[in-house]
């Protein structure tokens, strides 16, 4: 499974430069004045497929019309240029909502192989199936308009094989599709008054499953917390556009994955994964939405040893980096 020195070249890590997203956040703290609907972030679809933003699963669920206990369905399609490493991931999802108080869905993941000679291997399969639900707890709202809505939600993932799969081939001769979950809250609150409109989630999560399975099979169980913040905007014709960050915390090792790292007993560095989006909808009653942003993922995560096929030396060593502190990713949702 490792390359041969031949193979790769230390590869160079690029940080994200954030700057304008975080302008674009001050501007809309600034200069935020508008009336909106909490809808505006009800219906978009998240890159696993429940209701939320890119990322992070928020308390709400697929919208039902009034005396109407089934949702139109929503669909989704998410798109992550990750190309030079991990290959590029799209998802495919379908949403039912359950009378204002719950949802459930499929969404299939879709992957194909990277550029890198090196690493690229870890991930050669063709993608992974996802089921997720979520119920209401407590309505946004309820007693007190200051009161948060409140969620809680699962994910299983099928048919996984990155790395902890890939790696558990290489070494031990099986291919091993894993199966990992999580298992969520989230308090979710949109605040529509002056002086400033925000969307505010934040939640935590017991999850097995490293950067939403695309990493592998984490070692263990761990609790992780996400979140995010959105600033409404209008856009004039309907429309709201709603600059976004949101980020969630990953298990801190990786199943197998210390089997190639150097030196020995070493661990990887998976930091905190974040987006930051533009959202564009319509205000009330939303039918569809579209994000865009930057996602910022994994770089260098440790070092590894690559054998040069001579007496001297016989190994050299190189840094295992992802390249994906700085990937592109693209959302549509569209509720019926």
């Amino acid at each position: 499974m490792l390359p041969e020195a031949g193979d790769c070249a230390p590869l160079e890590l690029k940080d994200v430069d954030s700057r304008f997203f975080h302008k674009l956040f001050v501007c809309g703290f600034l200069t935020v004045a508008m009336l909106a609907t909490r809808q505006v972030n009800a219906q978009h679809l998240t890159l696993e497929g429940q209701t939320g933003g890119f990322i992070t699963p928020t308390a709400y669920v697929v919208y039902s019309a009034k005396d109407k206990f089934f949702s139109h369905p929503a669909v989704g399609y998410h798109f992550v240029n990750t190309a030079k490493v991990i290959g590029n991931v799209q998802t495919f999802s379908i949403t039912e909502g359950l009378g204002n108080k719950a949802e459930f869905g499929y969404t299939r993941n879709v992957h194909s192989m990277g550029d890198s000679v090196a690493f690229s291997k870890l991930w050669n399969y063709d993608g992974m199936n996802i089921f997720h639900g979520k119920f209401v707890a407590l309505t946004e709202g309820t007693w007190n308009e200051k009161v948060p809505g409140i969620g809680a939600g699962f994910v299983v993932r099928t048919g996984d094989h990155y790395v902890s799969g890939a790696l558990n081939k290489a070494i031990f001769g099986v291919d091993k599709a894993y199966t990992n979950y999580d298992l969520y809250v989230a308090a979710t609150k949109t605040w529509l008054k002056p002086p400033v409109p925000l969307l505010l989630n934040f939640g935590w999560k017991v999850t097995n499953a490293s950067i939403f399975g695309l990493g592998g099979q984490s070692t263990r169980l761990s609790g992780r917390f996400f979140g995010g913040l959105g600033i409404p905007l209008p856009l004039g014709h309907g429309l709201a556009a709603v600059p976004s960050a949101g980020f969630t915390q990953e298990p801190p090792q990786v199943k197998n994955l210390n089997l190639i790292l150097f030196p020995p007993g070493s661990k990887a560095h998976l930091p905190t994964t974040l987006d930051y989006a533009v959202r564009v909808t319509q205000k009330e009653n939303p039918h569809f939405s579209f994000d865009i942003g930057i996602g910022q993922v994994a770089g260098q995560i440790g070092y590894t040893a690559v054998a040069t096929g001579v007496a001297n030396p016989p190994y050299i060593v190189i840094p295992v980096n992802l390249q994906a502190r700085k990937v592109v990713g693209m959302g549509l949702s569209y509720r019926y």
